[in-house]
Formats: C-alpha cells, structure tokens, sequence
C-alpha cells in the first residue's frame, strides 16, 4: 500500500501552491517539484512562492524542495500533478523514472492539448500507470481563498474508492471540506469545459450584457456540459454536484477566475493576443477551447457556446457578434 504521509506535488503555480499549503495542514511531508529556479530559491530562503500566494507562509520542516522530476519520483510514491495543461507534456518529458506503479492525482484543469487526452489517459498511455492507481482533484475551489482559509470544497475522483479515500483524509481540514467520486472522465471533463464557458461569461460582463443574460448563459452552458460529458462517458451522474455546477458557478461568477478575466478583456476590446498577454497567470481555457471544440464537431447535439468561444479565441470572429448571436439561440 502507497504510503500517503509522504505526497509530492508537481508545479509551482497558484493552485500547486495552494494544495501544499492544504497538505502540509494535516501534517504530511510534502515533496515539492518546482521547476523555476528563481522560486527554488526563494522557498528555500524565505518560505514562500514570490510569484503565487506569496502571503503563504511554509514551514520549513513539512517541505522537501526538488528541481528534478526524476529524484522526486524515486523518492515517493504518491504524487499531485498541478501542472498547467498546456506545459504538462513538455514538462514531464525530462522523466524517465518510472512512475507506473506510483498513485498518480491530476489537479490539472485542463486537457493534454497536444494528444486531445485528459490528463489520466495521457498517464495510462505514455507511462503506463494503471487506471487503479488514478485520481482526479477537482473543485469548486479558487487558490486565492485557500490562501485566505475561506471554507472550500473539493472533490477527490477515482475508480478505485479507497484510494480517494485516503486523498481525502490528506486534504481535509478546518477550511477545506471533500467529497468522493468515481466519475473520473466526468470530473475530469467538467474542470476542462467550466473554464471554457467562463470566458464566454467574462466576454458578456465586457460587453455590458447584465446579470439576466448572464444568467440564461450559465444555466445553458450547465445543459451544454451535460450533452458533451454524455458523449464522451454516458454514465449515470448528477450534473448538479459542486464538481460540475459548482464548479461552474465559481469559475463563471468568482472576480479570482482568470478565465472570466481573459473573457471580459475581450468583451471590452482587448485583442485575445494582448489580452493573453496582460495575463499574469494561464487561463486554462484558452487551451481547453481548443479541443473542446474539435472533440464536439463528432459529437451529437449543439454546442454553440464552445463554437462561440472558440470562433472569437482562435479564429478572430468579433466577440461582439459573436455574443449577440449567441444570444439569439439561447434559452
């Protein structure tokens, strides 16, 4: 059996930051991977990441720090990968440990765009971890109130219970609560799609449209995120769980998203080249809209909000007409 009092965390960025904040409250040891040298340092010096959650404060002796993925892969056997989507593969491709009978969780909030994979068949396929040994760690969530200590919620997926299980019992605290799923595609797709239809709600807010329309934008993106996940994986789930409506409503409503930020910066004018780089963080669904839309062109039923999104992202359609006919077919 893995032993979880001992958990590494891949990435350095805001939500990693956050997940060791988490871990190191419930008295793990934490090993982790931080790939900027300039953050290395600083941890290692002053105890806390200069450039995410800098207020966070680390106890020196719950933390091992890494600039090799290969020695932190020796060295555990439990392993959190929040790596941005769109750097995961060229990241990992320095490992050559194995890690195929490690327990691999994807706090990663996006799709493999390279291989249009999510991020646990992408670790089954290319170093071949077995489905029993996945996970996922999805939300409702924002980094920025687990900074803060607000009480959040998360959700902990595997098809394999126990290992959730024992997730759960490393990430629960005063101010964070977690449930369990087996839906691992689902959790996985719906952490993917919200922040692919927040930016659609961040180009209405820019736009000027109010909160009724916002609101027939959200509860049709629900229904949109229904239709998608059904085709991938046409299991039985409630869609209304925190890990796809919540999840949702956080990313779409929340002035901590990024990707609503990167949406109203369009809506108010900003090209999507110069809004992206305004940014200081990487909102996932600029990615993610990319394949999110290629895998809908084979899928049943309408997906107009993806097709909006995706049309203004990559194609240079004006968000501005691009909203008003959107407005027109939903309901």
């Amino acid at each position: 059996m893995a032993d979880f009092s001992k958990i590494a965390v891949l990435g350095s960025g805001s939500w990693a930051t956050a997940l060791v904040k988490i871990l190191c409250e419930n008295n793990t040891n934490v090993g982790w991977y931080v790939r900027n040298e300039n953050i290395y340092e600083h941890l290692l010096q002053e105890g806390h990441n200069p450039n995410y959650l800098s207020s966070v404060e680390f106890d020196s002796k719950r933390l091992s720090l890494y600039t090799s993925l290969n020695e932190i892969a020796v060295d555990y056997d439990v392993f959190i990968i929040a790596i941005p989507s769109f750097y995961l593969d060229s990241t990992l491709a320095s490992l050559t440990a194995s890690i195929e009978n490690k327990i691999v969780f994807s706090a990663v909030k996006g799709i493999v765009p390279e291989r249009k994979m999510l991020v646990g068949n992408y670790l089954a396929e290319k170093f071949k971890v077995p489905e029993a040994h996945l996970g996922a760690i999805t939300g409702p969530c924002h980094a920025e109130e687990v900074a803060l200590e607000r009480l959040s919620y998360l959700t902990v997926a595997s098809t394999n219970i126990m290992l959730a299980k024992q997730m759960k019992s490393k990430l629960d605290c005063s101010y964070i609560r977690t449930a369990i799923s087996d839906d691992v595609v689902g959790t996985e797709y719906a952490a993917t799609l919200k922040n692919v239809y927040a930016i659609a709600v961040g180009m209405a807010h820019g736009l000027g449209y109010g909160d009724n329309f916002v609101s027939v934008l959200i509860s049709s993106a629900m229904r949109e995120m229904k239709r998608f996940i059904k085709n991938v994986d046409n299991k039985k789930r409630n869609i209304n769980k925190s890990a796809y409506l919540g999840d949702l409503l956080v990313t779409a409503y929340s002035v901590f998203s990024r990707n609503r930020m990167l949406g109203n910066m369009i809506g108010k004018g900003y090209t999507v080249k110069a809004a992206l780089m305004e940014m200081t963080m990487i909102a996932e669904g600029y990615y993610g809209a990319k394949t999110a839309y290629e895998l809908s062109m084979s899928f049943s039923g309408k997906y107009p909000i993806l097709q909006c999104v995706y049309h203004v992202l990559y194609e240079k359609a004006s968000a501005k007409k691009k909203m008003k006919a959107l407005s027109q077919v939903l309901n």
